[in-house]
C-alpha cells in the first residue's frame, strides 16, 4: 500500500478499499481493480506534489511560468486518474449485474410434482403469518423440497404475493450462495466509494498545482499567441 502523504486527502488513499463492509482475503482479489484505481490516483498526487516543489525551486520562472509547467506535467496524471476511476466503476457495474442475476435467478422445484403440489396447498391454508414464519424456516434450514416448491411456481399457488415471492427468493439464493452474497456487498460497498472519492480529484490537482485550470490555459493562452507574434509558432 502507499505510504500516507499528508499533502494528500485521505479520502484517496488506497487503504480505505480495505475499510469496505465486507473486504477480507475471500474478496480481496475482486477488489484489487478498486485499489489500484486509488493507488493511480493516489501516486500521482503525490507525484504532482513532488514535481511543484522541483519546478518552484527555479529562479529563473515567473510564477506564471511555474504554474503553466506544473499544470501541464498534472494534465498528464489528471488523465490517467480519471481513466482509472471510470474503467473500475465499469468493471464494478458488470459484476454487480452479474451477481444480482445469480441471486434472482428463478429456481426449479426439487420434490416431486404432487408433493410439490400439497406442499403449496399447505402453505396456502396456512395464517398468513405462520405462512411466511414456514417459508422462512425452510430457507434458513435448508430445506430445498420446501422452499422450491413455493418459490418454482407461481407465488398465487401459494398464497403469497409476487413480489414478496421475489424478496424470499432472494434470501434463498443468499442462503445457498453465501460466497456470492459476500462478493456482491463489497463490490456495492467499492462502487458506492469510488462514486463518492472520484470527484475529489479535481480539488486535488488544484491543490497540488497551487493553482486553478482556468488560472493555467489563461497564461498558456498568452504565450501560445506570444510565440506565434515572435514567429516561433505558426498562427
Amino acid at each position: 500500500m502507499s505510504e500516507v502523504d499528508h499533502r494528500i486527502s485521505p479520502s484517496l488513499h488506497p487503504d480505505t478499499v480495505t475499510k469496505i463492509d465486507g473486504y477480507d482475503a475471500d474478496t480481496e482479489a475482486v477488489l484489487a481493480p478498486t485499489v489500484t484505481a486509488f493507488s493511480t490516483a493516489y501516486e500521482g498526487l503525490r507525484a504532482i506534489h513532488d514535481t511543484r516543489a522541483v519546478v518552484h525551486q527555479n529562479p529563473g520562472w515567473t510564477d506564471e511560468q511555474k504554474l503553466l509547467q506544473v499544470d501541464t506535467f498534472a494534465k498528464k496524471h489528471f488523465e490517467r486518474m480519471t481513466r482509472a476511476f471510470d474503467s473500475v466503476l465499469v468493471s464494478l457495474n458488470k459484476g454487480i449485474d452479474h451477481l444480482e442475476g445469480e441471486l434472482s435467478q428463478p429456481v426449479t422445484t426439487k420434490a416431486a410434482g404432487s408433493i410439490a403440489g400439497e406442499v403449496r396447498a399447505h402453505v396456502k391454508a396456512l395464517p398468513t403469518e405462520q405462512r411466511m414464519s414456514v417459508i422462512q424456516k425452510a430457507i434458513a434450514e435448508g430445506d430445498h423440497e420446501v422452499a422450491t416448491a413455493v418459490l418454482g411456481a407461481p407465488a398465487m399457488l401459494s398464497g403469497i404475493e409476487a413480489g414478496m415471492q421475489k424478496v424470499l427468493l432472494r434470501q434463498y439464493h443468499e442462503k445457498n450462495n453465501p460466497a456470492g452474497t459476500k462478493r456482491l456487498k463489497a463490490m456495492q460497498g467499492a462502487k458506492e466509494l469510488v462514486e463518492q472519492r472520484a470527484g475529489l480529484i479535481f480539488k486535488e490537482v488544484e491543490r497540488a498545482v497551487g493553482g486553478t485550470s482556468a488560472a493555467a490555459n489563461k497564461v498558456r493562452k498568452a504565450q501560445d499567441a506570444a510565440e506565434k507574434a515572435l514567429g516561433f509558432k505558426e498562427a
